[in-house]
C-alpha cells in the first residue's frame, strides 16, 4: 500500500476516534470536571501504552528517544494534552461536545499556517480559500441575527475555551511532526503523556486539588467514560494521528481528522437528543467542505 494511503487511512480512523472520545469525555466531565477527565485520562492512557509498548518493543518506556525527540514532543504534550485537552474539555461543559468539536474544524487552517512557517509546508491559493470557508461555516453557526443585530448564540467563554483547545491540537501536532522523524509513534505518544501530566500535577498542586481528584475516584461511572474515553483518545487515537504524520503532511492529518462536526451529528441526535437546527447542520458541512479543499491542495 502507497505510504501516501497509510497517512489517509490512519488520519480517517483518528477522526472516528476523536468522535468516540468526545462523547465519552464529555459525559465524565459534566460529572467530575475537565481536570480530573484529563488527569486520569492519561494514566490510564500512559499505563496502557507502556503496557504495550513491552510487548511490541521490547521497551516500556521511551528511553531510546532523542534528545529532539523528547524536546519536540515534550512541547507538543504541554501545548496539545495540557493546555489544548484542559480547554477543549472545559469547552464540552460550556457549550457541549458538538459545537465545541465544530470550533475544533479552525484547527486545520492554524496547523497549515503553522506548518507553513515551521516546517515549510506549501500554503496555496486554494488552501487559503479552504480556511476562509472553514471559518465561514463556523460563523454560520455561532452567529445570528437578532433585531437587525449579529449575537453570538453561544456562550463566549465556553466558544473561548474551545478555540484554545483548537489551537493546542493545532500547535501540538506540528511540534509532534517536528520531533517524530522515524521514531516509534507509540514511544513518541508516551512522551508527550509525560511532558502533559507533569504539567497537571503541578496546576493541580498550585490549586489544591488534590482533595477533588480522589473525590472523583469515587464516581465509577465517570471513572468508565474517562477509561473508553482513553481507550479512544491517548491510546487508540493519538498513535493514529502520529501514524498518519508519518506519512503524510501536517495539513491533511488535520484536515481529515477534523470530520468530526459531522460525524457527531448523528450521535448527539440519537444518544443526547439534540434538536439540530438545519443551519448546524449547514455549517457543520461547509466548515469540513472547506477543510476537504485544503486536503485537496
Amino acid at each position: 500500500m502507497p505510504q501516501g494511503n497509510i497517512g489517509e487511512l490512519a488520519a480517517v480512523a483518528t477522526a472516528i476516534s476523536w468522535t468516540l472520545v468526545g462523547l465519552f469525555f464529555s459525559q465524565a466531565s459534566k460529572r467530575i470536571g475537565s481536570l480530573s477527565v484529563n488527569f486520569y485520562k492519561l494514566i490510564f492512557g500512559f499505563t496502557m501504552l507502556s503496557i504495550t509498548a513491552y510487548f511490541t518493543r521490547g521497551i516500556a518506556l521511551p528511553v531510546d528517544a532523542t534528545l529532539k525527540n523528547w524536546t519536540w514532543l515534550a512541547l507538543s504534550g504541554i501545548v496539545g494534552f495540557f493546555l489544548g485537552d484542559y480547554f477543549m474539555l472545559k469547552a464540552y461543559i460550556e457549550v457541549g461536545v458538538r459545537v465545541s468539536m465544530l470550533m475544533m474544524a479552525s484547527s486545520p487552517p492554524m496547523a497549515a499556517l503553522l506548518g507553513f512557517f515551521f516546517l515549510s509546508e506549501r500554503l496555496s491559493p486554494s488552501a487559503l480559500l479552504g480556511m476562509l470557508i472553514t471559518i465561514s461555516g463556523i460563523v454560520l453557526v455561532i452567529l445570528s441575527k437578532d433585531k437587525g443585530r449579529m449575537r453570538v448564540r453561544y456562550s463566549i467563554k465556553g466558544l473561548t475555551y474551545a478555540f484554545i483547545g483548537a489551537f493546542g491540537s493545532a500547535s501540538g501536532m506540528v511540534f509532534s511532526k517536528i520531533g517524530l522523524g522515524d521514531y516509534n509513534t507509540m514511544a513518541a505518544t508516551q512522551i508527550r503523556i509525560i511532558a502533559g501530566f507533569l504539567c497537571f500535577v503541578i496546576f493541580v498542586t498550585v490549586r489544591n486539588e488534590w482533595k477533588n481528584l480522589r473525590s472523583a475516584i469515587m464516581d465509577r461511572k465517570a471513572l468508565k467514560y474517562t477509561f473508553l474515553g482513553s481507550i479512544f483518545g491517548p491510546f487508540i487515537g493519538v498513535n493514529l494521528s502520529l501514524v498518519a504524520l508519518k506519512y503524510t503532511s501536517t495539513g491533511i492529518v488535520s484536515t481529515i481528522t477534523s470530520m468530526t462536526p459531522v460525524t457527531i451529528i448523528p450521535f448527539s441526535i440519537a444518544l443526547f437528543k439534540e434538536k439540530v437546527k438545519p443551519r448546524e447542520i449547514l455549517g457543520a458541512l461547509i466548515s469540513v467542505s472547506g477543510v476537504a479543499i485544503l486536503l485537496l491542495t
